[in-house]
């Protein structure tokens, strides 16, 4: 059965009786404000960040009891025939009380039986629809959601329908519980700090505005007012309110059978004040006669603000039915305007599920990675790895914005080539770390070229790397090895010289640090040293001795592209020289015996982080670029050349890279081929094998082609997992290895132990692709998509998870850099769009299936600040490297096409282009 049904182009779906599916939520937010999430029986919470939640804050495990939430009652009477009843006085009689989203103690009762009423969520990006339909009570209500352009509110909009051929009589009651503080305070100071509040009632809703906040920032005077306001569809405001929890739900009362629905009791007028107690926004509507088919429409506001006199003016724009669909519409449109990539690859449900994986960067923009029931750690922000990855996609959808987020990005370098690990609400904002804890992941250098390479190619924007910026300064010192004791907080958080100068250095400069300062920091294997962790933030505990050799590929990777693209910059502006630190001229050091000794590596470090642990000089040193591109090819070519000879491992016709060392030095990874001596070393516990080495080491070059071809095989026998969504993270290791990291603590097949992890699976694909074996990425791009599709495994809304857990049951929806990841490999792997220092070239390597009846495959995005429709023509669906470009156009402009296979538009005639008309480019493969 097809759950998952869509309404167009543009990602809308709708889905019947939702409510039976555990774990569904949909986001909803605004550009800044309000992030909401929303289940399909209005669960969900709302907050503008950690310390203001204006509904209760929500975790999966608690959301399929989460009642204490938005809620829409009708006290329902059936009207007697008799004409004169209601004018003698009579009472109609009380047929029950309704929730038109389905939370009531009946409805639940009711819910998988034949009584079970009839429910159809519709929903697109930031906004669902629910519609219920009552045969009981002779109703139906459709209530749609959404908040607010500006993230100013939540909106609600109820409109209920008489559907039976009586007339029907309603008291209509709104209730949105108001929790009013912080995250922290669900258990801590639950009841305190509600003795804080000081709520009152005005012609329109109910306000609570706490006097102090109690959080990690201390008891502080709060200035920040939570509301509640609604009308009629017609503006007419509430009869009264119940603007408290006992109010409301009454001594042993419950919010699914709340005594004020159950009893009519009266509600309080405008004006009342009460303090000290657990607040709701509850608004009782006059009592509305509805005759056949006549409905009724009813507005919920709810929303925070720093100024309460603003918010009669803050609602007075939503009070109509006719404001609110107009405000939908802008809602709506927004959004689809902000996916401005979309695909037709002759598979409409396969095109709208990657319309929502092209939202999920912009989600994750929004929400950081807290703040969505599943992702319920942290405090808010996004860590250092997540900047860097979701520019990846921001540099498709939103390209103008990104060149100040990379330039202002950087500052967060450390002048040891570690960096700032909490991040700030604004751009370019970082903290030092708390309490002086060290935290150190091993990777983190290693992404910021990866997305400045990826401008480069987009822009040819060279000048970026010139730009000159600070570097971040605090306490940590010699990359999470010592602090630095004559910091402190008067000092500031920006390096300095001797002369107490704000020290600054070019992107360029930070760039070659973070990478050089890796190549030095090895254990005892040569490998790069874990640290604290690496892309896998459960690997964890292995500090002393740990190495990742799947970094030290990532690394070498990196260093060999930084020195072509200094050799571009040379061969397109004719610079030859660069400007550094003097501090960074021992990182050039180089030769094989400085390269095999890890002890002369550290040296080397050392002798660099002890001269920039407080202070640097501020003097320069020149370098020719000629010398500094041989200097990283060199460095590169070891690395490669001493992974591919050491860390190999062959298991027959089958062979992958060991990609870590443990705690105790020991390699983590092994094959169950029996070693010289006829030992087995995994006859107990098996093989062991990870994904990320091998994703790294295919990515970066350091895999030749044919160990590519065999760490497939060793792939697809030990990691491959139809059933669970595709390639797991790791083979199951059957012990709890604490020397390596938290993740063996959990159950195999959940999360960083064992789960098909989207991330890195995308990236495995990403690397397939690039290295030419698009067959074998093609298997993991729709493996992982397919298993998101089926929703009777997945039993998730449209998108990727952050991982499918054994079941193929999608977990951690919405926020995950697999997402930008997939939207990058479809448009510069799949479809073969990429930058080329500016140019675009396209060389697609699209499979026979992914093409329409006609052979053809679209793609529209903008490139340059251009639009493009990009048509890809493969009338005889032949494979991917056997086809070859016949011909290629742009508005009927012939381009060049290169070696058969890549067709290429110059910058310089996309400049040309107009600006607001969409530029067809055909692809006509033979």
């Amino acid at each position: 059965m097809k759950h998952i049904e869509f309404q167009d182009k543009k990602g809308t779906f709708i889905i019947h009786n939702p409510e039976n599916y555990s774990g569904l939520y949909l986001p909803l937010a605004g550009e800044k404000g309000l992030k909401s999430s929303i289940t399909p029986n209005l669960g969900g919470d709302s907050k503008t960040d950690q310390n203001h939640f204006l509904l209760e804050p929500v975790s999966i495990e608690n959301l399929h009891n989460n009642r204490n939430t938005r809620n829409f009652w009708c006290r329902v009477y059936k009207v007697s025939d008799e004409k004169n009843e209601l004018s003698r006085g009579i009472n109609p009689q009380l047929l029950g009380c309704w929730s038109v989203c389905g939370n009531s103690a009946e409805q639940e009762f009711e819910k998988f039986t034949e009584k079970q009423e009839e429910s159809v969520l519709e929903a697109g990006f930031m906004w669902q629809k629910l519609s219920r339909r009552s045969e009981k009570y002779g109703l139906q209500a459709e209530v749609t959601s959404f908040v607010t352009i500006s993230g100013d509110m939540e909106v609600e909009y109820v409109e209920i329908t008489n559907i039976s051929d009586k007339d029907v009589e309603v008291v209509p009651i709104g209730v949105i519980p108001v929790y009013g503080r912080s995250a922290d305070n669900l258990r801590d100071h639950r009841h305190v700090t509600s003795l804080l509040h000081r709520i009152q009632t005005t012609e329109y809703g109910v306000e609570v505005k706490p006097v102090l906040s109690f959080d990690e920032r201390g008891h502080q005077k709060n200035n920040t007012t939570y509301f509640v306001y609604g009308s009629s569809e017609n503006g007419e405001k509430p009869e009264s309110f119940y603007p408290t929890v006992e109010d409301f739900i009454g001594e042993g009362g419950t919010f699914l059978n709340p005594e004020a629905v159950r009893t009519n009791k009266p509600g309080k007028t405008a004006g009342t004040k009460i303090q000290g107690k657990e607040a709701v926004g509850g608004l009782r509507f006059s009592r509305k006669t509805l005759k056949p088919k006549e409905a009724a429409g009813y507005i919920l506001l709810s929303g925070t603000t720093k100024t309460s006199d603003s918010i009669a003016l803050l609602t007075s724009g939503c009070k109509t039915k006719l404001q609110v669909q107009k405000m939908l519409e802008e809602v709506k449109e927004h959004w689809i305007q902000k996916v401005n990539v979309a695909f037709e690859t002759g598979n409409s449900d396969v095109d709208n599920y990657l319309k929502w994986i092209c939202f999920q960067p912009i989600l994750r923009r929004i929400y950081g990675c807290s703040f969505l029931p599943y992702h319920d750690y942290g405090k808010g922000g996004r860590g250092w790895r997540d900047l860097w990855q979701d520019c990846l996609a921001l540099l498709i959808m939103e390209p103008s914005d990104v060149r100040q987020m990379i330039v202002d990005n950087y500052g967060g370098v450390r002048i040891d080539g570690t960096n700032a690990t909490i991040i700030g609400s604004s751009q370019g904002e970082f903290i030092a770390d708390r309490n002086n804890i060290t935290r150190v992941w091993m990777d983190h250098s290693f992404w910021p070229f990866v997305t400045t390479k990826l401008y480069l190619d987009q822009t040819g924007d060279f000048d970026i790397l010139f730009e000159k910026i600070p570097y971040f300064k605090d306490f940590q010192s010699k990359r999470g090895t010592d602090h630095d004791q004559e910091w402190n907080s008067s000092y500031g958080n920006w390096q300095k010289t001797d002369n107490a100068e704000v020290y600054y250095g070019t992107v360029l400069e930070h760039i070659l640090l973070q990478n050089l300062c890796a190549f030095f920091d090895v254990g005892e294997h040569n490998e790069m040293r874990l640290h604290g962790a690496d892309w896998n933030d459960a690997m964890d505990m292995a500090w002393e001795k740990g190495e990742s050799v799947a970094f030290t590929c990532a690394y070498a990777g990196n260093l060999k592209e930084i020195a072509h693209v200094l050799r571009e910059l040379e061969r397109v502006q004719g610079i030859n020289k660069i400007e550094l630190a003097e501090e960074m001229e021992c990182l050039f050091a180089y030769g094989k015996q400085l390269y095999e000794s890890p002890k002369e590596k550290l040296q080397i470090l050392k002798q660099y982080t002890d001269l920039s642990a407080h202070n640097l000089s501020g003097n320069k040193v020149v370098l020719s670029l000629e010398k500094v591109c041989r200097n990283l090819e060199e460095k590169a070519d070891w690395l490669m050349e001493n992974i591919r000879k050491n860390e190999w491992i062959q298991d027959g016709d089958k062979g992958w890279f060991n990609g870590y060392y443990d705690n105790h030095g020991r390699k983590v990874e092994y094959s169950a081929v029996p070693d010289e001596a006829g030992n087995n070393a995994c006859a107990k516990n098996g093989v062991r094998m990870m994904l990320t080495g091998q994703v790294f080491a295919i990515m970066s070059g350091t895999a030749t082609d044919q160990q590519i071809q065999e760490i497939c095989k060793g792939a697809d026998a030990y990691l491959y997992d139809r059933n669970a969504g595709g390639y797991r993270l790791n083979t199951d290791f059957k012990e709890e290895k604490f020397d390596l990291g938290r993740m063996f603590g959990f159950a195999y097949g959940e999360k960083e132990n064992g789960a098909v992890f989207s991330h890195m699976a995308v990236m495995y694909a990403n690397a397939l692709y690039k290295t030419g074996h698009a067959r074998e990425g093609y298997k993991v791009l729709q493996t992982l998509l397919d298993t998101a599709m089926d929703f009777d495994r997945s039993k998730m809304y449209p998108g990727i998870p952050e991982y499918f857990d054994n079941q193929g049951r999608g977990l951690y929806a919405y926020l995950t850099g697999a997402a930008s990841w997939y939207m990058l490999t479809m448009i510069t792997e799949v479809f073969g769009v990429k930058g080329q220092l500016g140019d675009m070239v396209i060389a697609p390597a699209l499979m026979p299936e992914q093409y329409d009846q006609e052979g053809k495959a679209s793609l529209e995005m903008e490139f340059a600040g251009k639009k493009f429709a990009i048509h890809i023509f493969n009338k005889e669906k032949k494979e991917w490297n056997e086809a070859q470009i016949r011909e290629a156009f742009c508005d009927g402009i012939t381009l060049l096409a290169e070696t058969g296979r890549k067709a290429r538009l110059m910058r310089s005639e996309i400049e040309k282009l107009e600006l607001e008309k969409v530029h067809e480019i055909n692809i006509i493969l033979k």
